[in-house]
């Protein structure tokens, strides 16, 4: 069985991620696999936030291309569609609102879960990523176990980067050993600073950062529980994992903070891997992407073998074959 799994993670800057450069040891399983991936180092969102991201990695569309709606027009053509038709067993599982079937994102999927029903709270208001990965086992172990399909499409969206940024103590205790805040204390900085985009005071600005990177910290980690559910179920040996962003966090570096709109690196410049079991040596690409083509291109599934597969990015063509 061929597994094409698509993982995008809300609000991941680039540059927190060691293999693109960062200082900080946020991301030790995501730098661990290098070897294994295809690095895109000039890859763009289409968008600053959630919604007009997303339209361009699920839809290969822009957000405004036809008009300002609030769901979903039926004129895009979500990546589950062209699937399907072709007998590709899909499935899509998130915890953000925007991107819930009430939107139109459901459509087409073999099995789509958005959790809008679900208990959260105010801290952590989406469900996390260890829990999507234990929805994405279940729904495997079924895919297994009945054998319907020579080849499945997985996508998760992961919100555990996204503030209000409320991570554990454990978390935050590798960003910085010293910071100890209350969860209540953290969660006031999102309702008094974060909110109010209350940029004055840099020490505040300083704090939210580190909560930040507490999050990415914690979401390495989920990452690397979702590898060990595609080995579980044997399907990693032979699996493209494309792993990618909407869009980043701005920390006052053109005067605000979140994701609003705005075009700068911190918001729309995204991490992008393509994950092979059997590469041998990273492979970095310097050309300008855009999220656009992260997904609409990839013609794995028709591929004889991964290592032929190829991938059309931004209007390039590049053949990956060693």
């Amino acid at each position: 069985m061929r597994a094409v799994v698509l993982l995008t993670i809300d609000a991941l800057r680039a540059d927190v991620l060691g293999c693109y450069g960062a200082d900080a040891d946020l991301s030790p399983f995501i730098d661990s696999i290098q070897k294994n991936c295809i690095r895109f180092t000039r890859a763009h969102s289409t968008g600053p936030y959630t919604e007009a991201a997303m339209p361009g990695i699920l839809a290969s569309s822009y957000y405004l291309e036809y008009g300002r709606q609030k769901k979903l027009p039926r004129q895009r053509t979500l990546i589950s569609q062209p699937l399907k038709k072709g007998g590709v067993s899909t499935a899509g599982l998130h915890s953000n609102p925007h991107l819930s079937g009430y939107f139109g994102w459901n459509r087409d999927w073999d099995f789509f879960y958005d959790s809008m029903e679900d208990a959260v709270d105010d801290h952590s208001p989406y469900v996390k990523a260890v829990q999507l990965n234990q929805k994405a086992d279940a729904w495997l172990s079924s895919m297994v176990a009945e054998s319907t399909s020579d080849s499945i499409f997985l996508w998760l969206h992961y919100m555990d980067v996204h503030e209000p940024y409320v991570p554990e103590q454990k978390f935050i205790e590798q960003v910085d050993p010293a910071l100890r805040l209350s969860a209540d204390e953290m969660f006031a900085l999102f309702q008094d600073v974060l909110l109010n985009r209350d940029v004055s005071d840099s020490n505040n600005v300083q704090l939210l950062k580190k909560l930040y990177q507490a999050h990415v910290y914690e979401t390495d980690a989920a990452v690397a529980d979702l590898f060990s559910v595609l080995d579980k179920h044997d399907l990693l040996k032979d699996a493209v994992v494309i792993i990618t962003a909407d869009h980043g966090d701005e920390f006052n570096e053109h005067g605000g903070l979140s994701h609003d709109g705005k075009m700068y690196a911190e918001l729309v410049r995204v991490p992008l891997l393509v994950y092979e079991s059997d590469r041998k040596e990273n492979l970095v690409c310097d050309k300008l992407v855009s999220s656009l083509r992260f997904v609409a291109g990839i013609d794995i599934f028709r591929a004889p073998a991964i290592m032929n597969a190829s991938y059309f990015m931004n209007g390039i063509l590049l053949t990956l074959s060693r």
